[in-house]
């Protein structure tokens, strides 16, 4: 009982109902995982997707958490975890033959980075 009252000093940011797909999302956040906060900008600034820029903004997100709950420099700020969960679907009907409708699920996924700092 003892190991469950263990706290895991962190902070995490979450960005739930994002209109990607979760395949999508994960082939950004692989990329990102267990680096620092700099280098993950950076990553996500060049790489050639959409959905970069909305985990940019989760990542600053953890980053001003972590400067004003803690006190810790961005600078020494490292990306602990980073997962990518499915969210709901939203659901839309494409008009088909004889007045029928056909259903269209476009995917949602939610994002949460947890951010750690480095142990000088």
């Amino acid at each position: 009982m003892k190991n469950r009252n263990k706290l895991q000093v962190g902070t995490q940011a979450l960005g739930t109902n994002i209109r990607v797909s979760v395949n999508k999302m994960r082939r950004i956040i692989d990329r990102i995982r267990n680096s620092s906060y700099e280098e993950a900008l950076v990553l996500l600034e060049f790489m050639p997707y959409r959905a970069c820029r909305l985990v940019s903004q989760i990542v600053l997100s953890a980053a001003a958490n972590a400067n004003t709950n803690f006190g810790w420099n961005k600078s020494d700020l490292f990306i602990g975890e980073a997962y990518v969960d499915n969210s709901m679907y939203l659901r839309r009907f494409r008009p088909r033959a004889q007045g029928r409708g056909y259903p269209i699920k476009r995917p949602m996924c939610k994002v949460t980075i947890k951010s750690n700092s480095v142990k000088k």
